[in-house]
C-alpha cells in the first residue's frame, strides 16, 4: 500500500520521465544486521523508477521514493529476491500499531537447555569440578542447535543464495563448527583420553543471541507505546451537521468544509475553525501549556485537543493524514526511521564486515596450521573469531538508540525533527523556552487574593469558590483548594451557569456574581481601575488574573481578583 500521499517532482538525474514520485513504506522481515539492511537497500535501488531507498534495521522499515513505474508489488518482489520478506504497511498514521511481539518461549527453552551444560564451567570458577556425560550434553545441545537455531540456518542460507553474508551466517557457521567438533570428540577423545567438548559454547551463543533479539523486540514495543498514545488521541468518530441534522460518522468520512459539533468534554476530531459557540480548549498536546485556551468564532482548533465547558461547531479544514496530530506522528516516525550521520559510516563498515570476519577465521585456521599447531585447536580458535562477531551490535546500536531516544522523548512531549538533530544534541549547552508551561508542573494554584477597598479577601475567595464548585476547570480546582486550605465555608450557589470562553456566573448569598477573564470584564462594562495597578504587577510577574464582579442595584462593579501561578518542575534547573 502506498504511504504518504504527498508528491515530489521526479529526480531529473534518474531519467527524463515526468511521472510523479510517491513514497512507499514497507515492513522488512528477516533482517538481522546492518549488512542485511544494506543489501535490501541495494536491491530496491536496482528497481527501475526508484529514486531513493532508506532501510532502517531497528524499525524494520524501508522507505522508498519511486515513480509509478515501480509499484509496491515490484518493490516487494525485489526484496524477496534478495532473501527477505516485504509487507506493505497500512496508512502511515497507523504504522505505529503494526508490531509483532517477539515470543519469549524460545529464549526460555534455550536457557533451560543450556544451563545444565554451562553450569559446570561456572562452578569450576569456585573450585568445583563436575561434568555432564557427553551424550547427555549432546541430547541437550541438539534441540538448541537445530530447533531453536533453525532461524539462523534459514537466514544464513538466504544470504548465501543472494551472494552475501550476514550475522546469521556467522552464528550458523560458528556454532555448527563447535557442535560438529564436539561430536567428533565424543567418538575420538583427545591424547589425554579426555573428551574436550564445546556443546556449551554453541548452545550458549544461540541462546544469548535469541535473548538479545527478544530484548531488542521488547525495547521496540515499549518505544512504540509513545506512538500508540499519540494515535489514541484521535477520536474514531465525529458528530457532523448535514442539512441541519447531526449524524455520527467515522472520522475518515468527514470532509473538508463539514461542520463538526463538539460537546463539552469531548476531543475535537478534526483541525478547523470555530464557526459557532465559545469554550475553553485544552491544547496541551500541541503547546505544552496546562491551562485551557479560550476559543470563539474564527479561532483555530486542533484535532485531538479537548473541549472543556462549551459546545462548539467547527468548520473542518483538515482531516486524516493532513491534521496537525497526524503530522506530529509522521515527524516522530520519520525521525525514528532516518539514519544519523554516524550511521552512514556504520553502513559502510558493515557492508564488508561479514566477509572480513569470515576471512579472518580462515586465516586463523591456516596460520595456526602453518605454525605447526594442532588442527583441532586451529578450528577452536577460528570458531572463537566467528562467535565473537556473532552478536555484533555494530549495525544495531545506532538505529536502536535513535528509536529509543525519539520514542522516550515523544512520551515526554518532546518531538525530535530528525536523527541528525538527535545526534548533535549532545553538543547543546543552552536551551531557550518560549512557554512557561514547559517548565512548570501544570497544576495552577492561587498565589494571591485581592479585594477592592472595603471588602475582605476571605469574602472574595468564598464567593469565587462558590461559583466554581461545579466546574472541572484547572483554575476552579485551584480556587477550591485555596478555600479549603484557609478553612473557609463555601456558600451554596444558585442559578449557576458557565460562560464559555469567559467564566461563570451565579447567585451567592442572594446576590449575583460573575467570575472570569478580562474579556468578561469588558463585556459587562466593569471598570478595573480600583485594582488595575495590582493586576498589572501580577501579570508582569507571570501570573494569570481572574476577576470577580458583583451585580447590584447600581449595576456591575468590581469586587476582587484572584491571581494564579504554577510551580516550577522540581527537576528544572534554576539560576
Amino acid at each position: 500500500m502506498m504511504g504518504s500521499p504527498n508528491l515530489w517532482p521526479m529526480n531529473t538525474a534518474s531519467g527524463p520521465s515526468s511521472a510523479p514520485v510517491r513514497e512507499t513504506t514497507l515492513r522488512i522481515e528477516g533482517m538481522t544486521c546492518a549488512s542485511c539492511s544494506g543489501r535490501v537497500e541495494k536491491a530496491l535501488l536496482k528497481v527501475p523508477g526508484v529514486v531513493s531507498a532508506a532501510v532502517n534495521l531497528a524499525t524494520e522499515r524501508a522507505t522508498v521514493q519511486a515513480s509509478g513505474d515501480a509499484p509496491a508489488s515490484t518493490l516487494q518482489a525485489a526484496v524477496e529476491k534478495a532473501g527477505y520478506t516485504a509487507l506493505a504497511l497500512p496508512d502511515p498514521a497507523q504504522r505505529a500499531v503494526v508490531e509483532t511481539p517477539t515470543p519469549w518461549w524460545p529464549v526460555a527453552a534455550g536457557v533451560a537447555l543450556t544451563l545444565p551444560i554451562a553450569m559446570p564451567m561456572v562452578l569450576s570458577l569456585f573450585g568445583v569440578h563436575a561434568m555432564l556425560d557427553g551424550w547427555l550434553q549432546l541430547a541437550l545441545a541438539t534441540p538448541v542447535q537445530f530447533w531453536l537455531g533453525a532461524r539462523f540456518y534459514r537466514a544464513g542460507w538466504r544470504a548465501l543464495r543472494a551472494g552475501s553474508g550476514n550475522m546469521d551466517l556467522l552464528v550458523a557457521l560458528g556454532t555448527s563448527a563447535a557442535y560438529g567438533l564436539s561430536i567428533y570428540r565424543l567418538f575420538v577423545p583427545g591424547h589425554d583420553g579426555v573428551q574436550h567438548l564445546y556443546f556449551e559454547a554453541s548452545a550458549a551463543v544461540i541462546s544469548l543471541v535469541l535473548l538479545g533479539k527478544w530484548l531488542e523486540g521488547r525495547a521496540k514495543r515499549q518505544t512504540a507505546e509513545a506512538m500508540r498514545a499519540l494515535n489514541a488521541l484521535r477520536p474514531a468518530t465525529a458528530r457532523v451537521r448535514r442539512a441541519g441534522v447531526e449524524v455520527e460518522l467515522p472520522v475518515e468520512q468527514v470532509g473538508v468544509g463539514d461542520l463538526v459539533v463538539v460537546r463539552p468534554g469531548e476531543r475535537i476530531p478534526v483541525d478547523g475553525i470555530v464557526s459557532e459557540g465559545r469554550s475553553d480548549v485544552d491544547e496541551s498536546l500541541i503547546t505544552g501549556e496546562a491551562l485551557p485556551i479560550a476559543k470563539a468564532r474564527g479561532d483555530r482548533v486542533t484535532g485531538g485537543s479537548i473541549n472543556a465547558d462549551g459546545a462548539l461547531v467547527v468548520e473542518t479544514k483538515a482531516v486524516g493524514t493532513e491534521t496537525t496530530l497526524a503530522s506530529i506522528i509522521r515527524m516522530v516516525e520519520s525521525a525514528q526511521a532516518a539514519k544519523a550521520p554516524i550511521q552512514r559510516i556504520v553502513d559502510r563498515v558493515s557492508a564488508v564486515f561479514v566477509p572480513v570476519v569470515l576471512g579472518i577465521a580462515v586465516l586463523t585456521v591456516v596460520g595456526w596450521l602453518v605454525a605447526g599447531g594442532d588442527w583441532e585447536q586451529a578450528i577452536v580458535n577460528a570458531v572463537a573469531v566467528l562467535v565473537i562477531a556473532c552478536p555484533c551490535a555494530l549495525g544495531l546500536a545506532t538505529p536502536a538508540a535513535i528509536i529509543a531516544g525519539t520514542g522516550v522523548a515523544a512520551a515526554h512531549g518532546i518531538l525530535i525533527k530528525d536523527a541528525e538533530a538527535l545526534e548533535v544534541a549532545q553538543s547543546v549547552d543552552t536551551v531557550a523556552f518560549d512557554k512557561t508551561g514547559t517548565l512548570t508542573e501544570g497544576r495552577p494554584v492561587v498565589v494571591e487574593v485581592v479585594a477592592v477597598p472595603g471588602e475582605h479577601v476571605d469574602a472574595v475567595l468564598r464567593r469565587a469558590a462558590a461559583l466554581q464548585r461545579q466546574s472541572t476547570h484547572p483554575l476552579a480546582r485551584a480556587v477550591l483548594d485555596k478555600a479549603g486550605e484557609r478553612g473557609l465555608d463555601i456558600d451554596p450557589v444558585a442559578e449557576a451557569r458557565a460562560l464559555p470562553g469567559r467564566g461563570v456566573e451565579g447567585q451567592v448569598d442572594g446576590r449575583r456574581y460573575a467570575f472570569g477573564s478580562a474579556r468578561l470584564l469588558e463585556e459587562l462594562g466593569v471598570d478595573r481601575q480600583p485594582l488595575a495597578a495590582q493586576a498589572e504587577a501580577l501579570e508582569a510577574a507571570g501570573r494569570t488574573v481572574s476577576w470577580l464582579v458583583r451585580h447590584d442595584a447600581a449595576g456591575a462593579r468590581l469586587y476582587g481578583l484572584l491571581a494564579f501561578g504554577d510551580a516550577v518542575e522540581p527537576h528544572a534547573a534554576t539560576r
